[in-house]
Protein backbone atom coordinates (compact mmCIF):
# COMPACT_ATOMS: atom_id res chain seq x y z
CA UNK A 1 0.00 0.00 0.00
CA UNK A 2 1.05 3.39 -0.56
CA UNK A 3 1.96 5.91 2.44
CA UNK A 4 -1.81 7.40 1.66
CA UNK A 5 -3.14 4.51 1.85
CA UNK A 6 -1.08 3.54 4.94
CA UNK A 7 -2.93 6.53 6.55
CA UNK A 8 -6.41 5.95 4.82
CA UNK A 9 -7.12 2.70 6.70
CA UNK A 10 -5.22 3.72 10.32
CA UNK A 11 -6.79 1.78 13.28
CA UNK A 12 -7.07 5.04 15.85
CA UNK A 13 -6.69 3.93 19.06
CA UNK A 14 -9.50 6.34 20.34
CA UNK A 15 -12.66 6.14 21.24
CA UNK A 16 -13.39 9.40 19.14
CA UNK A 17 -15.63 9.20 15.93
CA UNK A 18 -15.74 10.72 12.26
CA UNK A 19 -19.11 12.31 11.73
CA UNK A 20 -19.82 13.63 8.22
CA UNK A 21 -22.77 15.60 7.85
CA UNK A 22 -24.64 15.82 4.28
CA UNK A 23 -26.64 17.94 3.37
CA UNK A 24 -28.15 19.43 0.22
CA UNK A 25 -26.83 23.25 -1.66
CA UNK A 26 -28.93 25.72 -3.20
CA UNK A 27 -28.90 24.24 -7.02
CA UNK A 28 -30.96 21.61 -5.23
CA UNK A 29 -28.98 19.01 -6.49
CA UNK A 30 -25.90 19.93 -5.22
CA UNK A 31 -24.24 17.10 -2.44
CA UNK A 32 -22.59 19.14 0.18
CA UNK A 33 -20.65 17.53 3.55
CA UNK A 34 -17.69 18.08 5.93
CA UNK A 35 -16.78 15.92 8.78
CA UNK A 36 -16.80 16.71 12.99
CA UNK A 37 -15.26 14.72 15.95
CA UNK A 38 -17.15 13.55 18.36
CA UNK A 39 -16.25 11.93 22.04
CA UNK A 40 -17.88 8.50 21.27
CA UNK A 41 -20.28 6.62 19.10
CA UNK A 42 -23.67 8.02 18.68
CA UNK A 43 -26.50 5.78 17.51
CA UNK A 44 -30.02 8.85 17.91
CA UNK A 45 -29.24 12.02 15.54
CA UNK A 46 -31.36 14.04 18.13
CA UNK A 47 -28.24 13.35 20.44
CA UNK A 48 -25.84 14.93 18.20
CA UNK A 49 -24.81 18.46 18.01
CA UNK A 50 -26.28 21.12 15.26
CA UNK A 51 -23.87 22.85 13.46
CA UNK A 52 -22.94 25.85 11.10
CA UNK A 53 -21.96 26.38 7.47
CA UNK A 54 -21.09 29.42 5.14
CA UNK A 55 -24.44 29.42 3.47
CA UNK A 56 -23.21 32.62 1.16
CA UNK A 57 -21.15 29.43 -0.56
CA UNK A 58 -24.11 27.54 -0.81
CA UNK A 59 -26.52 30.33 -2.80
CA UNK A 60 -28.58 30.06 0.18
CA UNK A 61 -27.59 33.12 2.39
CA UNK A 62 -26.17 36.40 1.84
CA UNK A 63 -22.73 37.29 2.76
CA UNK A 64 -23.48 39.49 5.29
CA UNK A 65 -25.61 37.28 7.38
CA UNK A 66 -24.03 33.84 6.20
CA UNK A 67 -24.77 31.14 8.83
CA UNK A 68 -27.35 28.44 7.88
CA UNK A 69 -27.42 25.78 10.81
CA UNK A 70 -27.61 21.71 9.73
CA UNK A 71 -30.62 20.39 12.00
CA UNK A 72 -29.22 16.00 12.13
CA UNK A 73 -31.89 14.15 11.03
CA UNK A 74 -31.13 10.49 9.77
CA UNK A 75 -27.69 8.31 11.02
CA UNK A 76 -26.03 6.00 8.51
CA UNK A 77 -22.73 3.60 9.12
CA UNK A 78 -19.85 5.17 6.93
CA UNK A 79 -18.56 3.04 4.73
CA UNK A 80 -15.30 4.85 3.57
CA UNK A 81 -14.25 5.34 7.27
CA UNK A 82 -15.94 2.15 8.95
CA UNK A 83 -15.53 1.70 12.18
CA UNK A 84 -18.05 3.55 14.69
CA UNK A 85 -17.73 6.67 12.26
CA UNK A 86 -21.07 7.98 10.98
CA UNK A 87 -22.91 9.66 7.68
CA UNK A 88 -25.76 12.41 9.33
CA UNK A 89 -28.14 13.61 6.94
CA UNK A 90 -29.17 16.88 7.75
CA UNK A 91 -31.38 19.86 6.97
CA UNK A 92 -31.13 23.67 6.89
CA UNK A 93 -32.50 26.30 9.02
CA UNK A 94 -31.84 29.70 9.92
CA UNK A 95 -30.01 31.11 13.28
CA UNK A 96 -33.90 31.71 14.13
CA UNK A 97 -34.96 27.80 13.84
CA UNK A 98 -37.10 28.54 10.55
CA UNK A 99 -36.46 25.98 7.78
CA UNK A 100 -34.68 27.78 4.91
CA UNK A 101 -36.54 27.84 1.70
CA UNK A 102 -34.41 25.00 -0.22
CA UNK A 103 -35.33 22.65 2.85
CA UNK A 104 -37.59 20.66 1.20
CA UNK A 105 -37.25 17.73 3.97
CA UNK A 106 -39.00 20.44 6.77
CA UNK A 107 -41.85 20.48 4.16
CA UNK A 108 -42.18 16.75 3.58
CA UNK A 109 -41.96 16.09 6.93
CA UNK A 110 -45.02 18.19 7.40
CA UNK A 111 -46.88 15.81 4.83
CA UNK A 112 -45.56 12.35 6.14
CA UNK A 113 -46.69 13.88 10.09
CA UNK A 114 -50.02 14.32 9.15
CA UNK A 115 -52.22 11.59 11.27
CA UNK A 116 -54.16 10.80 7.99
CA UNK A 117 -51.12 10.02 5.83
CA UNK A 118 -49.22 8.06 9.06
CA UNK A 119 -51.92 5.62 9.19
CA UNK A 120 -51.52 4.65 5.63
CA UNK A 121 -47.82 4.06 6.31
CA UNK A 122 -46.84 5.19 2.96
CA UNK A 123 -44.52 3.29 1.00
CA UNK A 124 -42.06 4.52 -1.44
CA UNK A 125 -39.40 2.61 -3.84
CA UNK A 126 -37.16 4.57 -5.93
CA UNK A 127 -35.84 3.60 -8.77
CA UNK A 128 -32.62 5.92 -9.77
CA UNK A 129 -31.05 6.14 -13.16
CA UNK A 130 -27.46 7.54 -13.79
CA UNK A 131 -24.85 8.16 -16.43
CA UNK A 132 -21.71 7.31 -15.05
CA UNK A 133 -18.86 10.16 -17.50
CA UNK A 134 -15.50 10.28 -18.19
CA UNK A 135 -14.15 13.57 -16.38
CA UNK A 136 -12.01 15.08 -19.00
CA UNK A 137 -14.58 15.04 -21.57
CA UNK A 138 -17.86 14.25 -20.05
CA UNK A 139 -18.88 11.96 -22.28
CA UNK A 140 -20.46 9.13 -21.69
CA UNK A 141 -17.90 5.88 -20.35
CA UNK A 142 -16.92 3.31 -22.77
CA UNK A 143 -17.90 5.34 -25.28
CA UNK A 144 -15.21 6.07 -28.60
CA UNK A 145 -14.11 9.33 -27.60
CA UNK A 146 -16.50 12.35 -29.58
CA UNK A 147 -18.13 9.16 -31.12
CA UNK A 148 -21.21 6.98 -30.67
CA UNK A 149 -21.52 3.48 -29.47
CA UNK A 150 -23.70 0.40 -31.19
CA UNK A 151 -27.39 1.58 -31.25
CA UNK A 152 -29.48 0.91 -28.17
CA UNK A 153 -30.69 -2.67 -27.02
CA UNK A 154 -27.35 -4.70 -26.15
CA UNK A 155 -26.79 -3.00 -23.27
CA UNK A 156 -29.71 -3.26 -21.13
CA UNK A 157 -28.76 -5.99 -17.73
CA UNK A 158 -26.08 -6.47 -20.25
CA UNK A 159 -22.84 -8.26 -19.07
CA UNK A 160 -19.49 -8.28 -20.86
CA UNK A 161 -16.59 -5.53 -22.06
CA UNK A 162 -18.25 -4.44 -25.23
CA UNK A 163 -21.78 -3.93 -23.33
CA UNK A 164 -21.23 -2.89 -19.60
CA UNK A 165 -19.17 -0.36 -18.49
CA UNK A 166 -18.22 0.82 -15.04
CA UNK A 167 -19.56 -2.75 -13.13
CA UNK A 168 -16.75 -1.81 -10.30
CA UNK A 169 -18.81 1.20 -9.30
CA UNK A 170 -22.10 -0.02 -9.42
CA UNK A 171 -20.78 -3.55 -7.29
CA UNK A 172 -18.73 -0.69 -5.37
CA UNK A 173 -21.72 1.62 -4.65
CA UNK A 174 -24.13 -1.20 -4.03
CA UNK A 175 -21.85 -3.05 -1.09
CA UNK A 176 -21.27 0.98 0.74
CA UNK A 177 -24.90 1.27 0.58
CA UNK A 178 -25.59 -2.45 2.31
CA UNK A 179 -23.00 -1.55 4.47
CA UNK A 180 -24.39 1.34 5.20
CA UNK A 181 -27.56 0.27 6.38
CA UNK A 182 -29.95 1.45 3.27
CA UNK A 183 -32.34 -0.66 2.18
CA UNK A 184 -31.11 -0.89 -1.47
CA UNK A 185 -33.25 -3.37 -3.30
CA UNK A 186 -30.76 -3.78 -6.41
CA UNK A 187 -29.06 -2.63 -9.37
CA UNK A 188 -28.57 -3.23 -13.02
CA UNK A 189 -27.42 -1.59 -16.63
CA UNK A 190 -29.79 0.33 -17.85
CA UNK A 191 -30.64 1.04 -21.60
CA UNK A 192 -28.28 3.74 -22.88
CA UNK A 193 -24.52 2.20 -22.31
CA UNK A 194 -22.97 3.95 -19.55
CA UNK A 195 -25.93 4.68 -17.51
CA UNK A 196 -27.10 2.36 -14.60
CA UNK A 197 -30.05 2.34 -12.26
CA UNK A 198 -29.84 1.07 -8.17
CA UNK A 199 -33.23 0.82 -6.35
CA UNK A 200 -33.98 2.18 -2.70
CA UNK A 201 -36.66 -0.62 -1.85
CA UNK A 202 -39.92 0.06 -0.22
CA UNK A 203 -39.17 2.28 2.89
CA UNK A 204 -42.13 4.51 4.92
CA UNK A 205 -42.21 8.01 4.75
CA UNK A 206 -39.38 10.59 4.70
CA UNK A 207 -37.09 7.74 4.83
CA UNK A 208 -37.15 7.33 1.47
CA UNK A 209 -35.73 10.70 0.38
CA UNK A 210 -33.22 10.09 3.20
CA UNK A 211 -31.96 6.81 1.85
CA UNK A 212 -31.94 8.45 -1.23
CA UNK A 213 -29.81 11.27 -0.75
CA UNK A 214 -27.76 8.92 1.38
CA UNK A 215 -26.93 6.85 -1.67
CA UNK A 216 -26.45 9.69 -4.11
CA UNK A 217 -23.54 11.16 -1.47
CA UNK A 218 -22.00 7.65 -1.60
CA UNK A 219 -21.99 7.00 -5.45
CA UNK A 220 -20.19 10.64 -5.61
CA UNK A 221 -17.95 9.36 -3.22
CA UNK A 222 -17.15 6.62 -5.02
CA UNK A 223 -17.13 8.10 -8.56
CA UNK A 224 -14.75 10.75 -7.15
CA UNK A 225 -12.70 8.31 -6.06
CA UNK A 226 -12.34 6.35 -9.36
CA UNK A 227 -12.34 10.38 -11.34
CA UNK A 228 -15.11 9.17 -12.79
CA UNK A 229 -18.46 11.89 -12.88
CA UNK A 230 -21.79 10.85 -12.34
CA UNK A 231 -24.79 12.55 -13.70
CA UNK A 232 -28.27 13.09 -13.14
CA UNK A 233 -28.94 14.68 -16.06
CA UNK A 234 -32.29 13.40 -16.91
CA UNK A 235 -31.41 12.99 -20.86
CA UNK A 236 -27.71 13.77 -20.97
CA UNK A 237 -27.67 12.68 -24.48
CA UNK A 238 -29.90 14.25 -27.32
CA UNK A 239 -30.80 11.75 -29.87
CA UNK A 240 -32.06 7.90 -30.02
CA UNK A 241 -30.72 7.19 -26.37
CA UNK A 242 -33.29 6.83 -23.42
CA UNK A 243 -32.99 8.97 -20.54
CA UNK A 244 -32.53 8.73 -17.10
CA UNK A 245 -35.45 8.75 -14.56
CA UNK A 246 -36.32 8.16 -11.07
CA UNK A 247 -39.32 6.33 -11.48
CA UNK A 248 -41.25 6.47 -7.98
CA UNK A 249 -43.13 3.06 -6.68
CA UNK A 250 -45.94 4.02 -4.57
CA UNK A 251 -48.57 2.20 -1.81
CA UNK A 252 -50.39 2.77 0.79
CA UNK A 253 -51.58 0.10 3.60
CA UNK A 254 -55.36 0.62 2.57
CA UNK A 255 -53.65 -0.22 -1.25
CA UNK A 256 -51.83 -3.32 -0.29
CA UNK A 257 -55.22 -4.82 1.07
CA UNK A 258 -57.86 -6.54 -0.81
CA UNK A 259 -59.39 -4.82 -3.11
CA UNK A 260 -56.99 -2.18 -3.18
CA UNK A 261 -56.88 -1.82 -7.03
CA UNK A 262 -60.03 -0.11 -6.92
CA UNK A 263 -58.29 2.72 -4.27
CA UNK A 264 -55.25 2.59 -6.79
CA UNK A 265 -57.22 3.64 -9.63
CA UNK A 266 -58.86 6.40 -7.42
CA UNK A 267 -55.46 7.52 -6.53
CA UNK A 268 -54.29 7.67 -10.43
CA UNK A 269 -56.98 9.54 -11.10
CA UNK A 270 -56.10 12.24 -8.33
CA UNK A 271 -53.01 12.31 -9.93
CA UNK A 272 -54.29 12.82 -13.45
CA UNK A 273 -56.39 16.11 -11.90
CA UNK A 274 -52.94 17.87 -10.43
CA UNK A 275 -50.26 16.84 -13.69
CA UNK A 276 -49.08 19.89 -14.22
CA UNK A 277 -48.10 20.58 -10.21
CA UNK A 278 -46.48 17.69 -10.38
CA UNK A 279 -44.60 17.82 -13.64
CA UNK A 280 -43.25 21.16 -12.12
CA UNK A 281 -41.48 19.61 -9.14
CA UNK A 282 -40.46 16.12 -10.64
CA UNK A 283 -36.82 17.54 -11.63
CA UNK A 284 -35.31 20.09 -14.08
CA UNK A 285 -34.81 19.63 -17.96
CA UNK A 286 -37.78 16.88 -17.51
CA UNK A 287 -39.29 18.40 -20.94
CA UNK A 288 -35.96 16.85 -22.70
CA UNK A 289 -37.16 13.24 -21.62
CA UNK A 290 -40.58 12.92 -21.51
CA UNK A 291 -41.33 12.97 -24.93
CA UNK A 292 -43.65 10.07 -25.94
CA UNK A 293 -40.65 8.13 -27.39
CA UNK A 294 -38.15 6.00 -25.06
CA UNK A 295 -40.11 4.41 -22.39
CA UNK A 296 -42.18 7.51 -21.59
CA UNK A 297 -45.10 9.89 -22.15
CA UNK A 298 -45.62 12.77 -23.29
CA UNK A 299 -44.79 15.57 -20.84
CA UNK A 300 -48.09 17.22 -21.20
CA UNK A 301 -50.15 14.30 -21.32
CA UNK A 302 -51.29 12.02 -18.40
CA UNK A 303 -51.68 8.66 -19.14
CA UNK A 304 -51.70 5.03 -17.00
CA UNK A 305 -51.88 1.58 -17.93
CA UNK A 306 -51.10 -2.26 -17.36
CA UNK A 307 -47.24 -3.11 -17.94
CA UNK A 308 -47.21 0.11 -20.03
CA UNK A 309 -43.79 1.29 -19.86
CA UNK A 310 -44.97 4.28 -22.19
CA UNK A 311 -47.68 5.67 -19.67
CA UNK A 312 -47.25 8.46 -17.02
CA UNK A 313 -48.05 5.65 -14.27
CA UNK A 314 -47.82 1.98 -14.50
CA UNK A 315 -50.00 -0.66 -12.95
CA UNK A 316 -47.91 -4.18 -12.82
CA UNK A 317 -49.46 -7.43 -13.86
CA UNK A 318 -48.98 -8.64 -10.31
CA UNK A 319 -51.52 -6.01 -8.95
CA UNK A 320 -53.66 -6.26 -11.45
CA UNK A 321 -53.63 -10.00 -10.97
CA UNK A 322 -53.74 -10.02 -7.58
CA UNK A 323 -55.98 -6.78 -7.17
CA UNK A 324 -54.04 -5.21 -4.81
CA UNK A 325 -50.23 -3.40 -4.20
CA UNK A 326 -48.68 -0.68 -6.17
CA UNK A 327 -48.16 1.59 -8.69
CA UNK A 328 -45.34 3.70 -10.46
CA UNK A 329 -44.86 6.87 -11.35
CA UNK A 330 -42.57 7.19 -13.79
CA UNK A 331 -42.50 10.93 -14.53
CA UNK A 332 -39.78 11.89 -12.08
CA UNK A 333 -36.71 12.66 -13.54
CA UNK A 334 -33.13 11.18 -11.99
CA UNK A 335 -32.58 14.81 -10.96
CA UNK A 336 -35.78 14.84 -8.90
CA UNK A 337 -35.79 16.33 -5.14
CA UNK A 338 -37.19 13.08 -3.30
CA UNK A 339 -38.68 15.08 -0.37
CA UNK A 340 -40.68 16.66 -2.47
CA UNK A 341 -41.72 13.88 -5.19
CA UNK A 342 -42.66 11.33 -2.61
CA UNK A 343 -44.49 13.94 -0.28
CA UNK A 344 -46.56 15.37 -3.21
CA UNK A 345 -47.41 11.83 -4.01
CA UNK A 346 -48.47 11.20 -0.65
CA UNK A 347 -50.58 14.63 -0.80
CA UNK A 348 -52.60 14.14 -3.34
CA UNK A 349 -53.05 10.88 -3.34
CA UNK A 350 -54.36 10.25 0.72
CA UNK A 351 -55.01 13.93 1.75
CA UNK A 352 -56.83 14.99 -2.00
Amino acid sequence: MSPLSDLLNLNLDTKQIIAEYIWIGGSGMDIRSKGRTLPGPVSDPSKLPKWNYDGSSTNQAAGDDSEVILYPQAIFKDPFRKGNNILVMCDAYTPKGDPIPTNNRHKAVKIFDHPNVKAEEPWFGIEQEYTLLKKDVKWPLGWPHGGFPGPQGPYYCAVGADKAFGRDIVDGHYKACLYAGLSIGGANAEVMPGQWEFQISPTVGIGAGDQLWVARYILERITEICGVIVSFDPKPIEGDWNGAAAHTNFSTKSMRKEGGLDLIKKAIGKLEVKHKQHIAAYGEGNERRLTGKHETADINKFSWGVADRGASVRVGRDTEKEGKGYFEDRRPSSNMDPYLVTSMIAETTILG
